[in-house]
């Protein structure tokens, strides 16, 4: 027996607005919202608790204190890195600079709350 990562979940200040920015990025809808100031998004169609994880933000008043110590990594379905690269940048991304050399196969990011996240070079397959 295993466990299975269901939700991965996301403190943050304005969890509509990442809901929004991430629900763009990976082609995700809102699967659930409360009132007490959470949203979860997740691929389209997938049943509760389906094979893929969903992303669940949660409003929280303080900020992260330091470096996040877990990122995501994204891979683009439909285009190249450099493209997928450009849309990243046009929805909202910033490029982040953690003291990578610039010759990796990978681009460092931040979400508009600066959580930071990869943009990889590979393509995948969609769901």
């Amino acid at each position: 027996m295993a466990s299975r990562i269901t939700c991965v979940v996301v403190d943050c200040l304005d969890h509509e607005r990442l809901a929004a920015f991430w629900c763009a990025v990976l082609g995700y809808e809102v699967v659930e919202r409360s009132q007490e100031g959470w949203v979860e998004i997740g691929p389209p169609g997938q049943p509760e608790k389906g094979p893929v994880p969903t992303v669940l933000f949660q409003t929280v008043p303080d900020p992260t204190p330091g470096k996040n110590r877990l990122h995501l990594d994204v891979n683009a379905t439909d285009r190249d890195q450099d493209a997928e690269l450009e849309r990243l940048l046009e929805l909202g991304a910033t490029r982040a600079d953690v003291g990578q050399a610039g010759t990796e196969g990978w681009h460092v990011l931040a979400d508009p709350e600066g959580n930071e996240f990869c943009l990889l070079r590979s393509r995948v397959a969609t769901l």
